[in-house]
């Protein structure tokens, strides 16, 4: 995995993003398009996973769409990501698009690090997440924005379809349990503008941690 980092080492607020295809340039955009979106100082940390549907799974499951089958190696990537934590000062904020938003809920399952979470379009339809969630809450006051487009849930795909139903499941759990959440919903299905869809959830997280 290759780590990129942007923005002041000094800022308190540093979010955590693991992301797919290594873009050596790509950080310093994604950081600028957060920043026009809050006035709230941060660091961008971004962690390129070599294995996209192993490396942001929690458990194994089946193949919903081509055929590779999801892994079980987000254990070993939170490991990762807690290593990058390790400076208690500081705010830490989980996120991602797609699997990588799916892996933040998680993490803020695992650990009381993360005091926000951004997860834009996540694949809430994932196999078992509804269940894991009621299980295992997020602690108590996390900040967490949750996206979706509105087309994502028009697909064939009978596992994909349930996305629209599942992220309102997962607001509700979440709200049950005293995290403070919102879904917003995005025009467009799940590919329309995923990296302005991600800055606008840490920027939301950002503006409501920097406002308490």
């Amino acid at each position: 995995m290759t780590i990129r980092e942007f923005g002041p080492p000094s800022a308190p607020y540093v979010l955590i993003e693991p992301i797919g295809d290594y873009d050596p340039d790509g950080i310093e955009g994604d950081y600028n398009k957060i920043r026009q979106r809050t006035d709230a100082e941060f660091r961008l940390i971004t962690i390129a996973v070599d294995s996209w549907n192993c490396d942001l799974s929690p458990w194994k499951a089946p193949a919903v769409f081509g055929k590779e089958d999801f892994g079980d190696g987000a254990e070993e990537l939170l490991k990762a990501v807690l290593s990058l934590c390790e400076d208690r000062s500081k705010t830490y904020i989980i996120g991602g698009y797609s699997l990588a938003g799916l892996f933040a809920l998680w993490a803020a399952t695992r650990t009381d690090v993360f005091r926000g979470v951004a997860a834009a379009s996540p694949s809430a339809w994932f196999p078992g997440l509804t269940e894991y969630l009621r299980e295992h809450g997020m602690p108590c006051g996390t900040v967490v924005s949750l996206s979706l487009g509105d087309r994502e849930a028009r697909t064939r795909n009978p596992v994909m379809s349930t996305v629209d139903t599942r992220i309102r499941e997962i607001r509700d759990i979440l709200q049950e349990q005293g995290a403070d959440v919102t879904l917003t919903w995005n025009p467009g299905n799940h590919f329309a503008e995923p990296d302005i869809r991600t800055a606008k959830a840490y920027a939301e997280v950002l503006q409501r941690l920097n406002g308490k």
